[in-house]
């Protein structure tokens, strides 16, 4: 029989741990899978120069790893977490590709401006935009969340996204791909998070709406829709006891590596993708997502 990929993946319960916003890479327990190990390219994305922000860790990490395998060349933007931006851009020269680091808040509109100018100083254009940075933090009670929250996750979370792909859509040619995080909680919102979830809803049409706007243009945007990710985002924004029972429902008991979204990233900026636009690819562990 073939060997079981997922075999040894860590389920619940995992261990209590709190770290503070925004998390850090080294101090999770388990440390996340990013495909380090595992994924091997195939020159699907020879000579491509993608932009992706939050790929520092996390999601953003494992997409540039595999898109450094596929053969294209990265800007990577991320808030402050030096160290682990430093540790993705060694992973993306080892594969023979150059990383960018830009760091800096996406709520500023200037700041996600500057990332598209920079990407095409830097890379000499630009192909693909991943749209994966976000911001969350968990509330029991609407009276909790303050507005200066709510704001803030609009911000980084929608607000960006257009800042970033209004100002990259003026250097892209036909051909061309955006791909926008979403999540299950676009579908079916978890109700302690209320801000973040209302803000990947709105992803999942600005996604949409922006699929069918750029199509004479020939470019494509689509959506990945991320279930329940073991990620530095859990531990630095929720509590120890639902950190621990993280990813115990859905069906496959067990939350998602990094590693195991890659390939979703991958197909959607693969040019031979070239008739999938306003579409959205959850990875969910069996949940369903409609």
């Amino acid at each position: 029989m073939p060997d079981d990929a997922t075999a040894g993946r860590p389920k619940p319960p995992l261990p209590k741990q709190q770290q503070e916003m925004p998390g850090y890479t080294s101090e999770m327990k388990p440390v996340p899978d990013h495909g380090e190990k595992t994924y091997k390219g195939s020159g699907r994305l020879a000579g491509k120069r993608a932009v992706i922000t939050g790929g520092d860790s996390g999601i953003g990490r494992a997409v540039a790893i595999a898109y450094a395998r596929e053969g294209a060349d990265l800007l990577i933007a991320y808030l402050s977490e030096h160290e682990d931006a430093q540790d993705t851009r060694r992973l993306v020269e080892e594969a023979g590709r150059k990383a960018v680091l830009v760091a800096g808040d996406l709520q500023d509109a200037a700041h996600c401006r500057r990332v598209i100018d920079t990407a095409v100083a830097e890379l000499g254009g630009i192909d693909i935009l991943v749209n994966n940075a976000a911001h969350q933090a968990t509330f029991k009670e609407i009276g909790d969340i303050s507005d200066e929250e709510w704001e803030l996750t609009f911000r980084v979370n929608i607000h960006s996204m257009f800042y970033l792909s209004k100002a990259a859509v003026a250097h892209m040619q036909p051909g061309s791909a955006i791909i926008n995080t979403a999540s299950i909680n676009s579908d079916a919102p978890n109700p302690t998070l209320l801000a973040y979830a209302t803000t990947k809803g709105a992803i999942h049409n600005f996604t949409a709406g922006l699929a069918q706007m750029l199509a004479e243009k020939g470019i494509r945007v689509n959506a990945v829709a991320p279930g329940p990710i073991w990620t530095p985002l859990i531990p630095s924004t929720m509590p120890p006891e639902t950190v621990s029972k993280f990813g115990s429902n859905v069906p496959m008991k067990r939350p998602g590596q990094p590693a195991e979204l890659a390939t979703a990233y991958v197909m959607l900026a693969d040019p031979l993708s070239s008739y999938v636009s306003g579409a959205t690819i959850a990875v969910t562990g069996g949940r369903p997502f409609l």
